[in-house]
């Protein structure tokens, strides 16, 4: 289990504090789930240097050589999920009057359906989960206007080495935090996203 100080910081050689305050949006109260992202950029210093003025990020950044940065207190919550996607439509569990307002509903209107809920009737959200980014970049997609449905772009193979901390990561914030198995999730699992990102994450 992790050692965690007052303010929310990892206390483990393995974990480098880079903290920036521009990310974190206020007291996160419960932790119901972990998100895995991959950044879009192809350096650690290319997500510094946007985190510097954003207001959107994670609580973890993994480097392609597997170093581990803490960027965002723990005990804060950080905008890194954006709109939720539906989980009983993900699930097939819906009812039968939810299903009919979800029918064809836009992703801005899946989500303000999403967020009135409670976990675990929805996907953990900004206010509940644990976001952990994989330093990654995205290329041109072949197939796109090609193929139907393909993506625009594709995000780069996760490294063996963000893999093996990835893990390990994951396993200790579980442990820490009592996170189930079933709530550690891709990000375009539960959000409107590229859906390649992190597609070769394992944890």
């Amino acid at each position: 289990m992790l050692r965690i100080d007052r303010d929310g910081m990892v206390l483990d050689p393995r974990v480098r504090a880079r903290r920036f305050g521009t990310l974190e949006r206020g007291a996160m109260e419960v932790v119901n789930g972990i998100i895995v992202h991959q950044t879009g950029g192809a350096t650690a210093q290319s997500t510094f240097n946007s985190y510097q003025k954003s207001l959107f990020g994670a609580h973890f950044l993994v480097d392609k050589d597997g170093t581990v940065y803490q960027t965002a207190s723990l005990y804060k919550r950080t905008n890194h999920v954006g709109l939720l996607r539906s989980r009983c439509l993900a699930r097939h569990s819906c009812a039968p009057a939810e299903l009919k307002a979800l029918h064809k509903a836009a992703p801005r209107t899946e989500n303000r359906i999403e967020q009135r809920k409670s976990f675990p009737d929805r996907f953990p959200a900004n206010r509940d989960s644990i976001g952990i980014e994989l330093v990654g970049e995205y290329k041109p997609n072949p197939d796109f206007g090609k193929v139907r449905g393909a993506d625009e772009f594709v995000y780069v193979p996760v490294t063996v080495d963000q893999n093996s901390t990835l893990r390990w990561l994951v396993s200790e914030l579980r442990a820490t935090l009592k996170v189930a198995a079933e709530e550690v999730y891709r990000h375009p699992v539960v959000s409107f996203k590229t859906s390649s990102e992190a597609v070769s994450a394992s944890w």
